[in-house]
């Protein structure tokens, strides 16, 4: 299967990876910057996000990811992830290093992270209102949780409309078939990293970062002082002179 995706540009390759209550379409605020600036920018939803739908068989997030860009015909990419998306660029960078040319996480998740109870607290709450049909309720709660102050009502809007539809695309199969898990050594994980956090974010995504510059050979983390969970959104401007300034910057090394 091949999962939703758009490409444009040329040059080097740089991978968009999305939040889990976002799809492809909350890179709207970066994606021309990055053409414009000479890269060949590619951008997908993950199975049951967006135009994809959920899986019909065991599948894992890398493996989707390996066969998008090897039917792109891109060898080496650099990665950029949100939340679920840089989770998966994490595990990406872990298991095939020679294809990636740099990490770039925004408020990323982190493989083997044991939630706190806030956070998990959190995922039964929003579950609870998911199988009660109470979608709306579901929706509101993800747009306060992620969303920093800085968030415009076009930002909420459009995490609204990407969220009400992740779960209406989830909720259509009559069998659930969760990913396969991927277990990695992030010690394998060589390409150079800058890790965001956002300083209105949950206190599991202020400390992830944190751990991964620890965690990582070659990683630094640098705390966004007006983010919530979703920079890309809150301020799509300044996000994609951050992105622009970490590939420029690593071009150059």
């Amino acid at each position: 299967m091949t999962i939703t995706h758009e490409v444009a540009g040329a040059g080097p390759a740089v991978v968009l990876l999305h939040s889990s209550v976002c799809d492809r379409r909350m890179w709207d605020g970066q994606w021309d910057a990055l053409r414009e600036a000479g890269y060949r920018v590619v951008r997908c939803d993950f199975r049951g996000f967006g135009e994809t739908p959920c899986a019909d068989r065991p599948y894992d997030n890398v493996t989707d990811l390996v066969e998008l860009l090897d039917e792109l015909g891109i060898e080496r990419a650099a990665l950029v992830g949100a939340s679920f998306g840089g989770r998966i660029a994490l595990q990406f960078a872990a298991l095939h290093p020679a294809r990636v040319g740099s990490l770039t996480l925004l408020c990323p998740g982190r493989p083997g992270h044991e939630a706190s109870a806030e956070l998990e607290a959190l995922d039964e709450l929003e579950v609870g209102l998911v199988e009660s049909g109470r979608l709306d309720e579901a929706v509101e709660l993800m747009v306060d949780t992620w969303l920093g102050p800085d968030a415009d009502e076009d930002a909420r809007a459009l995490v609204r409309a990407m969220q009400r539809n992740a779960y209406e695309v989830q909720l259509a199969p009559e069998v659930e078939i969760s990913p396969t898990p991927v277990e990695v050594d992030l010690a394998n994980v060589v390409a150079p990293t800058l890790v965001y956090s956002g300083a209105h974010d949950v206190p599991d995504f202020r400390r992830i970062p944190v751990e991964l510059a620890e965690l990582l050979p070659d990683a630094e983390h640098r705390e966004l002082p007006w983010a919530g969970h979703l920079p890309a959104l809150e301020r799509p401007a300044q996000t994609a002179e951050l992105l622009l300034a970490h590939l420029a910057s690593v071009a150059a090394r």
